[in-house]
């Protein structure tokens, strides 16, 4: 096994999981270029410029920009790499604007014969699910910076004891 790890670099269960989902994309690309290869063939691409031309440079701006303002906080407490409790609401309230956004900015034409619900509902339905990505975040993050100042209070409360003293 140790040796299967040092060639893979990881363990059985990562490669038999790889395989099967390089197999379920397989499946679906051929079921999906068997009924509109042109379109699939057009979104595929499309996709990838969206995403490495438009996008990409988007948020990676974003990120360094969040980083460079909020790079400046007093050093006297401890550190918590924060970055993360920003990234995670970002990226799945980003993800649900992609998905959501014909509804969302009411572009869509409505179908509330399928779903029951006006198309004016969406955009506060993803601001409040936004809002409570963020607050779970900060109510995440303020765990965590409590869980770290009390154990380094409690490493400082301890009484010092001296090298080779005996009790």
């Amino acid at each position: 096994m140790a040796r299967f790890v040092r060639w893979y670099g990881s363990g059985p269960l990562h490669l038999l999981a790889l395989i099967a989902s390089f197999a379920l994309t397989g499946y679906a690309m051929v079921r999906l270029f068997a009924v509109r290869p042109l379109e699939v063939a057009i979104w595929f691409a499309g996709a990838a410029i969206l995403h490495d031309l438009i996008l990409l440079p988007l948020y990676s701006l974003a990120d360094l920009s969040a980083l460079a303002v909020l790079r400046h906080r007093a050093t006297s407490g401890p550190t918590v790499p924060w970055i993360n409790y920003l990234r995670v609401p970002a990226f799945l309230s980003s993800l649900l604007l992609l998905v959501w956004f014909p509804l969302v900015f009411r572009l869509a034409v409505p179908y509330p014969g399928d779903t029951g619900l006006s198309d004016s509902v969406y955009l506060g339905r993803w601001l409040a699910i936004t809002g409570v990505l963020f607050a779970a975040s900060a109510v995440a993050f303020a765990l965590r910076l409590r869980r770290i100042r009390r154990a380094g209070r409690g490493d400082e409360s301890r009484p010092a004891t001296r090298r080779g003293a005996t009790p």
